[in-house]
């Protein structure tokens, strides 16, 4: 059994007293006052999250923007310097290796991928064995650090420690600059809570990492910032219908039904591009939803979704009870003809058929 990694920043959530778990090989806090309680300052207020442990990729080169377009669904060639994307890796056979951002850093020269701290490896053995130009790349992933800074006041606190014009700063762009004064920090206007915000990359070397930490809660305090868990981190995403690798999406799973089409482009080729076209041109039988509860019970991954004669249509992908909302939500792949919006669908909680009804995204 591998040993568990520690981030930069894991003697700040033990001194904290952060409840700890093991999450992608890495030491992690799970909450720190309560899940609810971190959830409602992000939506608020702001919070500190460390995510570390994601994965970072440099690709550099000439053919660096060609290797992207054949292994990214989206379009990356549309991106200028300082902007990013969502995008995800298809695969052969119909699934998504990962989703991830690409960063254009230098356009058509230097790009950075952000993946899934549990598919780095993967993610970069996929990447490598379709780098048949001579790419140069680097995975600097152990060596990065990263912090996201989340909630209407993140950006607010984060202007303090820096030059960069963060207040400013468009919707998935971002820049690089001194933050104190440690230089190349990357600050992108990014996040996975749709509370606004930012994330901040920079190179875990001398104390950087403490550096950074101890002010941002500094300027943060009168802001009412928080050190925000994993626990938060994902009723704040399933709120917002924002999918999880290894829950929503998969290996099995095709961005098509997932509703990811909007970041798979053929204008271009890349892997799986024409089954995939052929999945939105003649429809799919199976699609992701959105469901919140309208009889009482908390819908839970793997629960099995049935129609109202009890027959099987599909299964819980993500589910809990939507701190902000008051109600309990969840996310699941469902027959088409039952994935409309307002369509009553039963969760099948211990034997028992709980009714829902199918929304649209974001849950309100």
């Amino acid at each position: 059994m591998s040993e568990i990694l520690n981030t930069p920043f894991t003697h700040k959530h033990l001194a904290l007293g952060a409840k700890m778990a093991s999450f992608a090989g890495y030491n992690m806090p799970i909450s720190y006052t309560g899940i609810n309680d971190e959830h409602a300052a992000v939506r608020n207020h702001a919070g500190v999250f460390d995510v570390s442990h994601m994965g970072e990729f440099i690709l550099r080169g000439e053919h660096a923007l060609d290797l992207i377009q054949r292994v990214t669904s989206n379009d990356a060639s549309v991106l200028a310097d300082g902007k990013a994307q969502y995008s995800c890796f298809p695969n052969a056979t119909g699934g998504i290796v990962d989703d991830l951002l690409v960063y254009c850093v230098e356009k058509n020269k230097v790009y950075m991928l952000v993946v899934n701290a549990s598919n780095i490896e993967k993610d970069w053995n996929w990447v490598v064995a379709h780098n048949t130009q001579g790419v140069e790349m680097h995975n600097i992933s152990a060596k990065t650090a990263l912090l996201a800074v989340q909630g209407p006041k993140a950006t607010q606190i984060v202007q303090q420690l820096t030059s960069m014009d963060v207040l400013n700063m468009p919707y998935y762009s971002f820049a690089k600059g001194k933050l104190l004064d440690i230089d190349n920090v990357l600050i992108s206007a990014t996040g996975y809570t749709g509370a606004g915000g930012v994330e901040i990359y920079f190179e875990n070397i001398d104390d950087n990492a403490n550096k950074i930490w101890d002010a941002l809660f500094e300027a943060g305090a009168p802001f009412g910032i928080k050190p925000i868990g994993l626990g938060a981190r994902d009723t704040l995403r399933l709120e917002m219908g924002f999918c999880l690798y290894g829950n929503d999406i998969d290996d099995s799973t095709s961005p098509i039904e997932a509703g990811l089409g909007w970041i798979t482009k053929f204008t271009k080729d890349f892997t799986n591009a024409a089954a995939l076209k052929a999945q939105k041109e003649n429809g799919v039988a199976k699609k992701l939803v959105g469901f919140e509860m309208i009889d009482r019970g908390i819908p839970r991954h793997y629960y099995h979704i049935k129609d109202a004669a009890g027959n099987e249509i599909g299964s819980v992908t993500s589910g809990t009870q939507a701190p902000s909302l008051g109600k309990a939500i969840g996310m699941g792949y469902v027959t088409t003809s039952h994935a409309k919006a307002g369509t009553d669908i039963y969760i099948d909680i211990r034997n028992t058929l709980v009714k829902a009804t199918v929304v649209k995204f974001p849950f309100k």
